[in-house]
């Protein structure tokens, strides 16, 4: 190895020690303060907590953040599911079956894509209120699938479309029909994606705030964004069980992303460049 190349790697090294210690850093930081009383968290700012106080995460919790999580919870695991479920069926036809119309089907999808939430608040608001669905879970989880699905089909179909068809053929020769391919075919081997695109929508839901705040007005259905908001106005002088509440908002997508980064950056690599 040459003295550029040894340059080159350690430079590398520094690179990413800095931007991963940029990433950690401010999230050891909240855990942290969410452990400090009120005076220690001014004088003691970025130090050790000098009494650690985890009476702080059980005042979050009880002041409301267990509700809020369980809200997000259910939201996040029923929308994610039916992302992953109506999003995977869309790609597997898109990618497999050929029929007039095809491309221009895959426009529309994708022009879904183009539209901002923001713009479609006002009308999904009288929508939602003319069906019935306003102050419910189910008005919350039905913007959160439509607005995600676009971007899990435009995934998983290009990821399908790298699935060699002479495994469908075998299957379909064998006896399988195209319900039985996608089962136990394109389900198997998309997992990398479908993995990647359930991480996506996980956290995209489980962060979205403007939905939250506009289509449920019941404090108990309430979700953690909107919930943290509720819980900085009861407790706007204690910090310390407010970071605490933050820390526990942040701890799901934190693991989840620990548990699937492997598949993650393996869906994402693999479809992005197919198709």
């Amino acid at each position: 190895m040459t003295i550029k190349d040894r340059i080159f790697q350690f430079v590398v090294l520094v690179w990413f020690t800095i931007f991963s210690a940029a990433i950690i850093y401010p999230i050891i930081w909240l855990g942290l303060s969410g452990l400090k009383s009120n005076s220690d968290f001014f004088l003691n700012t970025w130090s050790l907590p000098k009494e650690w106080l985890w009476e702080n995460y059980k005042a979050a919790w009880d002041a409301g953040i267990g509700q809020f999580f369980f809200n997000s919870v259910l939201v996040t695991v029923i929308s994610v599911v039916a992302v992953l479920l109506l999003g995977s069926m869309a790609a597997y036809g898109l990618s497999r079956f050929h029929f007039k119309g095809q491309n221009i089907l895959l426009l529309i999808i994708l022009s879904g894509l183009m539209l901002a939430p923001q713009v479609s608040l006002l009308p999904l608001y009288k929508l939602l209120q003319a069906v019935g669905l306003y102050n419910t879970y189910g008005g919350l989880i039905f913007p959160y699938v439509a607005f995600q699905l676009p971007f899990a089909i435009f995934l998983m179909r290009s990821y399908f479309l790298s699935i060699p068809k002479e495994l469908e053929e075998s299957a379909i020769m064998d006896g399988c029909n195209s319900w039985k391919v996608y089962w136990h075919i394109i389900i198997p081997m998309g997992r990398p994606i479908i993995a990647s695109c359930a991480l996506l929508t996980g956290m995209s839901v489980w962060n979205e705030f403007m939905f939250a705040l506009v289509f449920v007005e019941d404090s108990a259905l309430r979700t953690i964004p909107v919930g943290l908001m509720n819980l900085r106005s009861q407790l706007n002088t204690n910090f310390g069980i407010q970071l605490a509440g933050m820390a526990i908002s942040a701890l799901p997508m934190i693991i989840a992303f620990i548990i699937f980064q492997k598949q993650f950056v393996r869906g994402i690599s693999a479809g992005s460049v197919k198709g």
